[in-house]
């Protein structure tokens, strides 16, 4: 037979199990908590970076008011950069005989493209709608980093997807639409 256990031993010693497991969760919940913060600012940052990468080239093609725009006729390309000649569409804008643009696959040599020009040089972003989704290509990149992170860090899997889906389709309509 089991010796029988005086009441407070007994009380005392559930007391101190139920001690260790609270305990036991406190430490958990703040573990918990520290992952989501970690993991919430990594996305931050990545998202951040995405639109931040992009900003540079979609200012010049969201925000056209007062903006030159035309076109421009690629006729050499090297270093990374084409050049051409600059035909005025809008009012105020003047002929130039050489604006630059990044050579990247949205930009041919001998095809003519719309424009819009960046102030104070002879810089130009594509313009019209595959100027637009060809600047938010480094977002749509973001996104598709950022769901890993959500996916795993995050464990939101739902958001994660949908930030995913969101990365492919902004890349693909811009491979599509250059």
């Amino acid at each position: 037979m089991i010796p029988a256990m005086p009441a407070s031993a007994a009380a005392a010693r559930s007391r101190q199990a139920s001690s260790v497991s609270s305990a036991s969760s406190v430490s958990s919940a703040v573990l918990r908590f520290g992952r989501v913060a970690a993991m919430g600012t990594v996305t931050a940052l990545i998202l951040i970076a995405g639109v931040w990468a992009s900003w540079g080239s979609a200012q010049h093609v969201l925000l056209t008011k007062g903006r030159e725009r035309g076109t421009v006729e690629v006729t050499r390309c090297a270093d990374g950069w084409c050049s051409g000649p600059y035909t005025p569409v809008s009012a105020g804008s003047q002929a130039r005989g050489r604006v630059v643009l990044e050579d990247s696959v949205a930009v041919a040599e001998g095809r003519t493209y719309g424009v819009v020009l960046k102030p104070g040089g002879d810089g130009a972003v594509r313009a019209g709608a595959a100027g637009v989704l060809f600047a938010w290509v480094p977002l749509g990149g973001a996104l598709l980093l950022a769901s890993v992170v959500v996916a795993g860090g995050l464990r939101r899997t739902r958001a994660a997807w949908v930030m995913a889906g969101a990365g492919v389709a902004l890349l693909t309509a811009a491979f599509l639409a250059v």
